[in-house]
């Protein structure tokens, strides 16, 4: 067998490959012999036909079956000769393949194509020039936030001796069945607090609830738009059966020192709740820009360092991302079975994009871990492990436990705490000076570019100019636990809203 290699690109290469008749011919007696061991053909006993009427009667299958018996381990051969490393299953090309004879009279000749990883230059991950923006606390957000804290303490008191107005909330047990659609999956929902006039329910769902009493009955029917703020509802007609079990007005405390005390989070006074807000605010301002700092360094990184990337690896992360989109939309209340399939291949093709990037940081990250020597002690993946137990209310052994059912398992945290030490050695190499705070949402997007902001409206990891790898740029803690509170104080309000 004779082989010769071709470098195509940084992440292609073919193999020209030529078989000998001799091993043709040794895999063509061999396949023949099996054919005539096991056929029945008319006129002989079954494995007594002559070998040429085998040869004549099987001749299409013989041929498949010699192919299948010497490619493989030609091009097997032919990878390991070249001490070469395939991101996937080679793509195989027959020379000459309509005059091509499989009986042993001449050799095969093939060419294969293999995915390979690029060989990554030595980046220069030293000097990043990157400016830190801390976005300042003013007192009109400490007060937002007093106002939600406020909000989430209301408390729904029954009213008597008249029906319901806009601005009341009412308790209804609904049902709902779509106009049209007899096998769509009817809404029925009980104990939905809805306020009626919310600028978040469709208006005419509002009006429907006006003028009734405890116990009373009604039927009506809605028409959301096509932008309605709910997939799942959005240009549907919908006929709707409500209960009224109750009519309340939302009371809201008054806002002073004891009320700052009931929160029983150890506030001494208003003023005290005031001043312990703000300093979570500007905590969570710090942990913001840094972690915006992170994603500019990491912007900064892969755009300085242009490579080809393998395509299997691209199109591996597109879709993860657009799984990931599926889930979303899902979540929402999409019908992921009426998504239009031009739909869904333009939000791959635009996923790629994000796609190439996540590898292209994930290979640069890769090589600044070798070139730092990071190293990930067991201790620290269980540390991880500890952190996450306590995020989800789990055990440790329970995530463990989780992570032992995952391709990939404790590895995948390992990977994770390895590229955020590569990420660590980005910041700890670049210089960082401190600058005011600048609001990207006012300026135009070329300006934005200018600046070097283009990542900032994300403050995760998923964000655009990103790697999907940076397990770090995550909100704060102080964020998310407001946010916990505010779900965990008004579950119904909330439902009620998503399934208007």
């Amino acid at each position: 067998m004779n082989t010769e290699l071709i470098e195509v690109s940084a992440t292609q290469r073919e193999i020209k490959i030529q078989i000998d008749a001799a091993t043709i011919k040794e895999a063509y007696n061999k396949v023949s012999k099996k054919y005539a061991s096991a056929a029945n053909v008319p006129g002989f006993r079954k494995g007594n036909a002559p070998l040429d009427v085998i040869r004549l009667r099987f001749k299409d299958e013989i041929s498949n079956d010699v192919l299948q018996e010497v490619l493989p381990r030609a091009v097997s051969q032919a990878i390991e000769e070249h001490d070469l490393q395939p991101l996937a299953e080679p793509q195989l090309h027959l020379d000459d393949a309509e005059n091509i004879k499989l009986n042993g009279s001449q050799p095969v000749s093939i060419h294969a194509h293999v995915e390979v990883m690029p060989e990554i230059p030595t980046p220069e991950y030293k000097g990043l020039e990157l400016t830190r923006r801390i976005k300042p606390v003013d007192d009109a957000q400490v007060e937002d936030l007093i106002a939600e804290r406020l909000q989430q303490q209301s408390s729904l008191i029954p009213v008597e001796n008249r029906k319901s107005a806009e601005g009341d909330t009412v308790i209804v047990d609904l049902e709902g069945t779509f106009v049209n659609e007899p096998d769509a999956e009817p809404i029925k929902a009980d104990d939905l607090e809805i306020p009626i006039g919310d600028e978040t329910i469709e208006k005419s769902f509002s009006e429907n609830l006006i003028g009734l009493e405890p116990d009373e009955e009604k039927e009506f029917t809605v028409a959301y738009p096509e932008d309605f703020s709910s997939p799942a509802l959005a240009g549907k007609t919908i006929n709707y059966k409500a209960k009224v079990k109750s009519v309340g007005k939302m009371e809201t405390p008054e806002l002073n020192d004891e009320w700052a005390k009931s929160l029983d989070e150890g506030y001494e006074s208003l003023a005290d709740l005031r001043a312990k807000l703000r300093a979570d605010m500007e905590k969570f301002a710090e942990s913001d820009a840094d972690a915006r700092l992170r994603n500019d360094a990491i912007a900064d990184f892969i755009r300085s360092h242009a490579f080809e990337v393998p395509n299997t690896l691209i199109d591996v992360q597109a879709r993860n991302l657009l799984n990931n989109f599926a889930q979303d939309l899902q979540q929402r209340g999409a019908d992921l079975n009426k998504v239009d399939k031009e739909f869904v291949q333009m939000a791959f093709n635009q996923m790629r994009t994000q796609a190439e990037r996540d590898v292209r940081g994930a290979m640069l990250l890769e090589k600044v871990s070798e070139l730092e020597n990071v190293e990930v002690a067991d201790e620290e993946v269980a540390e991880e492990i500890q952190k996450m137990a306590e995020y989800y209310r789990a055990t440790p052994e329970e995530i463990k436990k989780s992570l032992a059912e995952q391709q990939g398992g404790e590895e995948n945290i390992k990977n994770n705490l390895r590229t955020r030490k590569a990420i660590e050695a980005l910041i700890a190499h670049a210089k960082v000076s401190e600058g005011e705070w600048i609001d990207e949402n006012s300026l135009p997007a070329d300006e934005t570019e200018n600046i070097g902001l283009e990542n900032v409206e994300s403050e995760n990891a998923d964000s655009a100019e990103t790697t999907n790898v940076e397990a770090e740029a995550q909100p704060a803690e102080a964020e998310k636990k407001e946010k916990k509170k505010a779900e965990e104080k008004a579950p119904k309000k909330k439902a009620a809203k998503e399934k208007k």
